[in-house]
């Protein structure tokens, strides 16, 4: 899918800097697949769209480069990133030795609110399953990890992961269509949050660990579907 059309300029906050709106702007674009790897991004053209200077189209582009979202060349060109299988690899390791700490943490000890805010989250994704509102499932999903974190009070840490997990989000987007994806993720959710109520920290692990392998698994089956969305 192209680039964002300059013909048109998008509102920004003015109460906000700038470069943090384009980045967020551009990285959902790239998250969601609606900008698809291999695509160039102009700077010109993108201040077009944003109705900024290209300073804080640089910045933001810059940025999301940290990430490994997109590929810099200087004085030629910026394109959205191909997925890396190797870094979707890491970035996992890095999420699955995170979360199951934090799943440690809250099991036995977890109160009737979060346990609550949990189930409800699991409630959106089961009413959004076999629908296209896969952007909305992801939400839920990212909701529904985000308030283990706080919860276990660690919540810079959801950030940290969240910044490495580019190339994961991306897989994730591609495999989510598949209703027995989605079925299995409500599947997981439900599990882990029955082993943190009934203090089983063994199986809140196990059931993190095999909820956090799930896309991994089907990565040679997304790449063969996808061939021109990943690195040699």
């Amino acid at each position: 899918m192209p680039a964002p059309s300059p013909s048109r300029s998008v509102a920004l906050d003015r109460s906000r800097h700038a470069a943090p709106q384009v980045f967020e702007r551009l990285r959902d674009l790239i998250l969601s697949l609606e900008m698809a790897p291999g695509t160039v991004l102009s700077r010109a053209d993108l201040a077009a769209h944003f109705g900024l200077s290209q300073t804080p189209v640089r910045d933001a582009l810059i940025k999301l480069g940290e990430e490994g979202l997109v590929d810099i060349f200087p004085q030629h060109a910026t394109v959205v990133s191909r997925i890396d299988a190797a870094a979707a690899v890491q970035a996992q390791f890095l999420r699955r030795s995170i979360e199951a700490e934090v799943v440690l943490t809250l099991t036995g000890h977890a109160d009737a609110l979060l346990l609550s805010q949990l189930r409800a989250q699991i409630d959106v994704q089961t009413a959004l399953m076999g629908s296209t509102a896969y952007l909305e499932f992801i939400a839920a999903d990212r909701a529904f990890h985000r308030l283990m974190y706080v919860a276990a009070g660690v919540p810079d840490l959801f950030d940290l992961v969240r910044k490495h997990s580019g190339h994961v989000d991306r897989l994730r987007m591609l495999n989510l269509p598949t209703l027995g994806k989605q079925r299995a993720i409500v599947r997981d959710h439900r599990r882990i949050v029955d082993a943190i109520a009934s203090g089983d920290a063994e199986a809140a692990q196990t059931s993190l660990r095999d909820h956090l392998s799930g896309t991994l698994g089907q990565i040679d089956a997304i790449r063969l579907a996808h061939p021109d969305y990943f690195t040699a």
